[in-house]
């Protein structure tokens, strides 16, 4: 499903939609317990009205909210009891910092009204569209759910793989992809074909293709990235390499799992960057 949003605030937030929907501040420093820092703050300091900050929520901890703005400049803004939370139409009487951390979601466009204290900025008004929660909250359960589904079918592999030893592999053929992309090269479906051709003359052969990134990019996007690339070596095995879809194991991608060769260097990551075709044939089979 898509979601078409319309004016600045929109744009704001499909250009930062790369914020993970997890993502937290890092722990605040404290000296004294949760609830009596900030009223120490009010009883021994004025505090005296501050900027209008205006971006994304980009990160929540506690009563800590960071926005960033599109010029990629982050705040740390402090909420408290007193925060009025605000949607286009009306206040929503969140007034306690447990119920605005429930609507004030990474990914939502924000325009916070601050007080400054010696402390920082604390917020006095925290105003968004409806329209906007409304598409950050179907961001956050969207990726709860493909994180979920992600998680199960990456834990399904890693059971089948952890079989393997009733199978035996007969070779490995790796073909590597350009940084974020999808693209198989002249090369790389050269060697497919060999690949396709070699496991062709063994018995009982089946493919087993499989998926994978190096460590630059979200998680997500590495999952999806290897999925990608996985699902576009089976398409050309069977469309230019005539192999055939039922001596195919379900394909699937690992995102960074199981590199090859340190992340840490340039030819690390190209050497992880790559689908391998695993042609195996159950031991059961093998030389019948």
């Amino acid at each position: 499903m898509s979601v078409i949003s319309k004016g600045p605030q929109a744009l704001l937030l499909l250009a930062m939609l790369a914020v993970p929907a997890s993502g937290t501040l890092a722990a605040q420093p404290q000296d004294a317990p949760e609830g009596d820092v900030l009223t120490t703050v009010y009883d021994s300091t004025p505090l005296t009205e501050g900027p209008v900050v205006e971006g994304i929520i980009s990160a929540r901890s506690g009563d800590k909210m960071q926005v960033t703005a599109a010029d990629g400049t982050a705040t740390v803004i402090t909420i408290n009891d007193d925060t009025r939370i605000k949607g286009r139409g009306g206040f929503l009487g969140l007034n306690s910092k447990e119920r605005a951390a429930a609507s004030l979601l990474n990914g939502l466009p924000v325009a916070v009204e601050t007080l400054q204290s010696d402390s920082g900025l604390v917020a006095s008004q925290i105003k968004f569209r409806n329209n906007d929660l409304k598409t950050a909250t179907m961001i956050r359960n969207g990726t709860d759910q493909r994180f979920a589904e992600q998680t199960a079918a990456t834990e399904a592999l890693r059971g089948r793989m952890g079989d393997i030893d009733k199978y035996n592999i007969k070779s490995t053929t790796n073909v590597h992809f350009a940084t974020g992309k999808a693209v198989l090269s002249p090369q790389g479906k050269a060697d497919l074909c060999a690949a396709a051709s070699e496991a062709e003359g063994i018995d009982n052969a089946l493919l087993l293709v499989v998926g994978y990134t190096d460590s630059v990019g979200s998680e997500e996007y590495n999952q999806v990235l290897s999925e990608k690339r996985a699902s576009r070596v089976v398409n050309y095995l069977q469309q230019a390499c005539g192999w055939k879809p039922y001596r195919m194991l379900t394909p699937t991608g690992m995102s960074e799992a199981d590199p090859l060769a340190s992340n840490d260097t340039i030819e690390g990551k190209a050497q992880n960057r790559r689908v391998s075709v695993n042609v195996l044939v159950s031991k059961g089979l093998d030389g019948l």
